[in-house]
């Protein structure tokens, strides 16, 4: 389900090694639901995972902004509507509603699918015109 593909690398090394991080993650969440572990387990999962967005989301935007890309604002926005949303997740799980696991598997599948393939590309050929790798 978390399958890291080549049709995911924006070729530059640091935001693709962060990103094949994210879906090492959402393997780990998956492996965990599908194995029935309990809620603590799922709980350190999605714990990690909005950690390790926060600071994904950073080091893109540090790059970003150093960068001068033009959309800078579009899509710091985006990750902050990302972040809310998995952080609503995590209370909602937290919170008893042991459900939100299947919804958040799907969600951070699609996120990830998506944002990379749709996004984060668009950053890439301001990026490596300024010869980052």
């Amino acid at each position: 389900m978390f399958e890291w593909k080549n049709e995911y690398a924006v070729g530059i090394g640091s935001i693709d090694g962060e990103h094949q991080g994210l879906f090492a993650i959402g393997r780990e969440l998956y492996a965990a639901m599908s194995t029935g572990q309990g809620k603590s387990v799922l709980a350190r999962i999605l714990d990690r995972l909005v950690k390790y967005t926060s600071v994904h989301f950073a080091h893109e935007e540090r790059l970003m902004q150093l960068y001068h890309y033009p959309d800078f604002a579009k899509h710091k926005a985006e990750h902050d509507a990302l972040v809310k949303r998995v952080l609503d997740f995590q209370t909602e799980f937290n919170s008893g509603r042991a459900t939100m696991a299947v919804q958040v598997l799907q969600f951070v599948k699609d996120w990830l699918e998506k944002h990379i393939k749709g996004t984060d590309v668009a950053y890439v050929p301001c990026m490596k015109a300024q010869k980052v790798a």
